[in-house]
């Protein structure tokens, strides 16, 4: 059976840097993945302007999602100034009945980023709504919710987050690389800049693919957290707000490396 993955992240690169070697896994299995990106992308760079950064990260979107041959779209709510209104609530709405998505993936409420709380607010918020009729009528409603499931994250506060679900992702770590590589106003200047880091970032295209596994540490920092079994992972908490999913359903939302 073929499954449908759908990605609610706040901004263009969030699905790949949180969760992008479960999407690679699913991809390899021939499952259907699509990536929305809420806002535009528009803030996140100390030198472009808005709109000459917006279209820049549509671009490498849709470059990053080629990798995997991925779906993606990036909505037009600007960065940084996401609220999570009725208005995109019904959006989110829509997309979910409109892909019928086995599982949903993106962010936990308790996050530093505001848009990363509002899309996570969002979400939350079109679970069981996605099967009221009466609410965006001019889509079918879901007979049932999907499965969803949250980031890791390393917030305690008011509630830390829980590992229902661990994904070795050595196997695929050279395409989530490969589809880093693709956001290169965020990977290579703007995260680069906020860390006092910049100086150290290699101009030379491959000397960039070699250095960004050992910036890129989440992998191993998850690992490390939750899943000490792997050397790089990526792990999710299962929302108590959608469908709860069978031990089956787990296995094959969250699969191991098949060659």
């Amino acid at each position: 059976m073929t499954l449908r993955v759908l990605v609610f992240g706040a901004h263009p690169d969030d699905a790949e840097f949180h969760g992008g070697g479960l999407l690679a896994l699913h991809r390899a299995r021939g499952n259907r993945v699509r990536i929305i990106s809420v806002t535009d992308g528009s803030a996140g760079h100390q030198s472009l302007d808005r709109q000459t950064l917006a279209a820049r990260r549509r671009d490498e979107a849709a470059r990053a999602a080629a990798v995997i041959g991925c779906e993606v779209a990036v909505w037009k709510n600007l960065d940084g100034e996401l609220e999570p209104t009725l208005a995109i609530r019904r959006e989110v709405i829509r997309e979910i009945r409109t892909f019928a998505p086995d599982l949903v993936l993106t962010h936990r409420i308790h996050d530093y980023h505001p848009d990363h709380r509002a899309v996570a607010t969002l979400v939350r918020d079109a679970c069981y709504m996605v099967r009221v009729p009466n609410i965006v009528p001019d889509v079918p409603a879901l007979p049932n919710d999907p499965v969803v499931a949250c980031f890791a994250d390393f917030f305690s506060q008011p509630a830390p987050f829980r590992a229902d679900a661990k994904v070795d992702i050595e196997p695929v770590a050279d395409r989530v690389t490969a589809m880093l590589d693709c956001h290169a106003s965020q990977i290579y200047e703007w995260i680069p800049h906020t860390l006092g880091r910049d100086a150290e970032v290699p101009s030379d295209p491959g000397e960039r693919l070699r250095w960004l596994p050992q910036f890129y540490g989440r992998g191993r920092a998850v690992a490390r957290k939750f899943a000490p079994e792997y050397r790089l992972a990526e792990a999710f908490e299962i929302s108590e707000y959608a469908r709860k999913p069978t031990a089956e359903e787990l296995s094959e939302y969250f699969p191991a490396f098949r060659g």
